[in-house]
């Protein structure tokens, strides 16, 4: 069966993009940037830093700022047209790119495989990932956490088919997990940072030793040969603020939280297990990507294979 690009992206989302979409505003000029950005991370320090409107403006350019609350919904605006840049993790660019999304990898951050698990309740009489065979695990489907499954119960000897998954976006999956509706929950930070702080989520399995758990920024084929210049100062202004929050953690900690509803001593977890550090992807990186669309592609979730080194940017900052 052929899966479209809005259907597949639909059934990752659990959600329709229409009324989002039409919230978004429209190019007002050739000399702008789009920028999607989603609720924590790197570009929500840069966006109320306004460090970046600041050196745009240097080269003409302006910056429109678009919320989503996940990967897929992101890149599906870009497939659109509706956003010029983001970042997402590993997963969502490999799911949108077998859709026929134009999309291209520009930079990313170093690993950070603290920065997802997989979470049992503190009295779980679940000890390791082989314990979950037979059991009901939430995840949200095509977010870097399903690879993670996806090797952890690998490593543990078991397969994809040997537990349940119950795909979830992370709010519904935190009741589904407190209220027992589920046996474990694979998440990242900082909502997994938020379920240790609260309700004393035990880590089964982190990605250490396991998986990358990268994060890329992403743009168009069409912008990146039409705005190069504007690219390259945006990947500067990220590679700005990382430094920043890398030598600042406890304060960007304390700036997020407004901004994410989690208090800043729980972000300031978070961002020790994050990776800062803006860079081209390298061969190792792009190899590291093309095994989880191949993984996929095994397991069925995506519909033919696809190749990452196609959708790389190639020179830039």
């Amino acid at each position: 069966m052929l899966i479209t690009r809005r259907s597949l992206t639909a059934a990752l989302a659990g959600t329709t993009l229409l009324p989002l979409l039409g919230t978004l505003p429209a190019r007002a000029a050739d000399k702008v940037i789009r920028v999607g950005y989603q609720k924590y991370g790197t570009l929500v320090l840069l966006k109320g830093k306004g460090i970046l409107e600041e050196k745009l403006e240097a080269i003409g350019y302006t910056v429109e700022w678009s919320e989503f609350p996940a990967g897929p919904q992101l890149l599906e605006a870009l497939n659109v047209g509706a956003v010029d840049f983001g970042s997402t993790g590993e997963t969502p660019p490999i799911f949108a790119q077998a859709a026929g999304a134009p999309l291209v990898y520009v930079a990313h951050e170093p690993p950070a495989p603290r920065g997802e698990a997989i979470l049992v309740p503190a009295d779980s009489p679940i000890k390791t990932v082989a314990d979950l065979k037979g059991k009901n695990v939430a995840l949200n489907k095509g977010s870097n956490v399903h690879f993670l499954l996806v090797k952890a119960l690998e490593d543990a000897g078991l397969a994809y088919t040997d537990i349940k998954t119950s795909f979830l976006p992370p709010a519904d999956a935190r009741a589904a997990f407190e209220q027992g509706a589920v046996d474990a929950w694979v998440i990242w930070d900082p909502f997994q940072a938020a379920a240790e702080a609260a309700i004393g989520a035990r880590t089964l399995r982190n990605g250490e030793n396991l998986v990358p758990n990268h994060q890329f920024y992403l743009s168009t084929k069409t912008f990146v040969d039409a705005h190069a210049e504007a690219l390259d100062v945006t990947i500067a202004a990220i590679g700005e603020i990382d430094q920043w929050a890398k030598a600042n953690t406890a304060t960007a900690a304390q700036e997020l939280a407004p901004i994410v509803g989690i208090p800043g001593d729980v972000l300031a977890i978070a961002l020790e297990r994050q990776s800062f550090g803006v860079t081209p992807l390298s061969e190792a990186v792009v190899a590291q990507q093309q095994a989880i669309a191949d993984t996929f592609h095994t397991l069925g979730l995506i519909p033919a294979p696809i190749v990452i080194a196609d959708n790389v940017r190639k020179g830039g900052a």
